[in-house]
């Protein structure tokens, strides 16, 4: 059993089981009963997804490499609330039972927070795909 990682409205692949969206916004223009047949997810914890300020220092400038630590180092903190906490010790124990997805709607996983998601998941104990 394990977790992945993905772009919220991709096509799913096999085996990725229940798909669980880390963004601050359901997606534009779909009604709430299509999301999961519109490959986005079937449910949504907005606590695992960059703060409102945060977004907004990641999509300000493109991202340098000091940019990106910087970045990182304040995901990281977000995701040390305990609301976050608890769910990320939640989701490393389901990975290890159950195949599931975390996801985002960014291009670039490199460049997006569910690449550091994956990172403090691993940290966390997850097996990841």
């Amino acid at each position: 059993m394990s977790l992945r990682v993905v772009r919220l409205g991709t096509a799913r692949q096999p085996n990725e089981g229940l798909r669980l969206g880390t963004v601050r916004r359901p997606p534009r223009g779909v009604r709430k009963e299509h999301y999961a047949a519109g490959d986005y997810f079937d449910a949504w914890l907005p606590e695992l997804s960059p703060s409102a300020p945060l977004v907004s220092f990641a999509l300000s400038k493109p991202f340098t490499p000091a940019r990106w630590a910087a970045y990182a180092r304040r995901y990281r903190g977000e995701m040390r609330r305990p609301a976050a906490e608890r769910l990320l010790a939640v989701l490393a124990a389901l990975s290890r039972q159950t195949n599931f997805s975390v996801g985002c709607y960014c291009e670039e996983e490199s460049h997006c927070h569910r690449s550091l998601l994956k990172q403090i998941l691993i940290e966390k104990g997850a097996q990841v795909l």
